[in-house]
């Protein structure tokens, strides 16, 4: 089955939610605002996709970090994963994992794209 991760008032998660139920994909959903994901979850989407990839630079969440926390994000995995744990918002969203491994944000052609791969 594959699990939907994100923050249920995200547009972006929204709209993939969406995409999924007109797609008629079966998918469990996770807001991690409500319900934060363990260090061992978070530590494997930024072995799966890099942390570049899973955090969000361009949003509020970001922009309210100190310097120094900033600084931290970029030098190594062990630092971003407690700031991510701690600012769970601070992650790309959606982050979808499936078997086929884990994608983030909401494209509808690479959704199409995974599906296929998955039939």
């Amino acid at each position: 089955m594959t699990s939907m991760y994100g923050i249920s008032n995200c547009d972006t998660v929204k709209k993939a939610r969406k995409w999924f139920d007109a797609n008629g994909i079966e998918y469990t959903f996770c807001d991690f605002r409500k319900n934060p994901v363990d260090a061992d979850i978070v530590r494997s989407w930024i072995q799966s996709v890099g942390r570049q990839v899973l955090i969000n630079k361009r949003g509020t969440t970001y922009r309210q970090l100190d310097q120094a926390q900033k600084t931290a994000l970029d030098a190594s995995d062990d630092e971003a994963l407690i700031i991510l744990l701690q600012n769970p918002t601070l992650m790309k969203r959606p982050i979808i994992v499936s078997q086929l491994g884990v994608g983030v944000g909401f494209k509808d052609n690479q959704y199409a794209d995974l599906i296929r791969r998955a039939s």
